[in-house]
């Protein structure tokens, strides 16, 4: 083999590139097949055991039309094809390496002087872009498309409509307090309950009011609304009760309509409450963490997935080192013995994401450690597998 043909740049000007070796561009095409096979193939086997049986039953046991049916399979496709490119990249260079095993271009590759690490190029570059486009899913298509497929399943069976309606309202809003020796510290400031959510209204609402250090004003209504150009509430049909150091009420007073300064953030966190963190994208999760930690709620759940947003697309990365060491071992295998080799790496993982997923949810694991926990110890392995078979 010559070994000026594998170092010699190849300008590439149609596509304004400028310029790659001939053995990137080798690489990457080898690779380009089985990561386009890993796709459909693992997308076609997630969707059928996560989506596809379920949406049948609906159609035998709820009568779901078909129609219906195909527009909810659709929308949840890209959730569903979001997951299978780390699957795929950890199927692309290992089914790439093993054919270029199998026909000793690797030898003559090592011959001609070109080490394990070169090889490894093409397949960080791959890496990279696959976890980018994994970005760019997770971001601008998934979290509309989830959305959308649960309000269209909700509707389907009657089960929520659209509406959405929610018992049981509950919210605290702290604010700053200064102590008398100068140092900042939170203390509640109002209690809000309400029996339910239904279209935008609060009814049968009570707000209790701590603003002068204890409680000092309790409000009920039937109804209340948020005014978005007044930036208020207009509560209907209440009452207002002054409190008295001794817990007496005076002041008793009974409105049919009134605007009140309260926050809007109740009525902001209803309305992320609609998804689930899946569908969300980072900054509206982010925020929904930062409303409920203003109400002063448990987010160490939220935060493992939020931290997770991050951490499963370098799956990619750690899955693409560990197929590449796979494939570059000497031990050549079958594409079948591959394939399945792969389902068990991935399995293994998604069982030890489970895991750490559990373990931070219940507090065990810090929320960021929980996230990227599984990505470290893959890194770690296929680290440990490129140390070997550099040797």
């Amino acid at each position: 083999m010559n070994k000026g043909i594998w170092k010699r740049p190849l300008h590439l000007k149609a596509f304004g590139l400028p310029g790659i070796s001939r053995l990137d561009r080798y690489l990457f095409m080898e690779m380009a097949l089985p990561f386009l096979f890993g796709v459909a193939a693992f997308t076609s086997l997630v969707m059928a055991i996560g989506s596809l049986f379920e949406l049948i039953r609906y159609m035998v046991e709820n009568g779901m039309p078909l129609m219906v049916a195909g527009r909810i399979f659709l929308l949840r496709l890209p959730q569903f094809v979001v997951l299978t490119f780390p699957m795929a990249m950890l199927l692309a260079p290992q089914f790439a390496y093993n054919r270029l095993s199998a026909d000793s271009e690797i030898t003559a590759l090592k011959a001609c002087g070109v080490s394990v690490y070169r090889m490894m190029v093409p397949v960080v570059v791959m890496s990279l872009a696959v976890t980018a486009l994994t970005f760019a899913f997770n971001e601008q298509i998934v979290p509309s498309a989830a959305y959308e497929a649960s309000v269209t399943l909700a509707h389907a069976l009657n089960t929520e409509v659209p509406s959405f309606k929610k018992d049981n309202i509950y919210y605290q809003e702290f604010e700053d307090r200064k102590a008398p020796d100068g140092s900042t510290f939170r203390q509640i400031a109002r209690i809000l309950y309400a029996q339910r959510y239904n279209q935008g209204v609060l009814e049968n609402l009570t707000v209790l009011d701590f603003t002068q250090d204890q409680l000092n004003q309790i409000m009920t209504a039937k109804r209340g609304t948020w005014l978005p150009k007044q930036q208020k509430w207009l509560f209907e049909n209440g009452t207002t009760y002054g409190v008295d150091t001794a817990n007496n009420y005076h002041d008793i007073l009974k409105f049919d309509r009134q605007e009140i300064n309260l926050s809007q953030r109740p009525l902001d966190l209803l309305e992320k409450s609609k998804r689930t963190p899946e569908a969300m994208t980072i900054n509206e999760l982010r925020d929904y963490i930062r409303l409920l930690q203003e109400a002063g709620q448990d987010t160490t759940a939220l935060k493992v997935s939020y931290y997770q947003k991050f951490a499963l697309p370098f799956t990619t990365i750690a899955f693409a080192l560990v197929g590449a060491m796979l494939g570059l071992r000497p031990q050549r295998t079958t594409g079948v013995l591959g394939f399945g080799v792969s389902i068990l790496i991935i399995f293994a993982y998604y069982v030890l994401l489970t895991l750490t997923q559990a373990w931070g949810q219940l507090g065990y694991l810090q929320p960021m450690v929980a996230a990227w926990l599984p990505f470290m110890i893959t890194v770690a392995i296929g680290s440990g597998l490129l140390w070997r078979v550099s040797r």
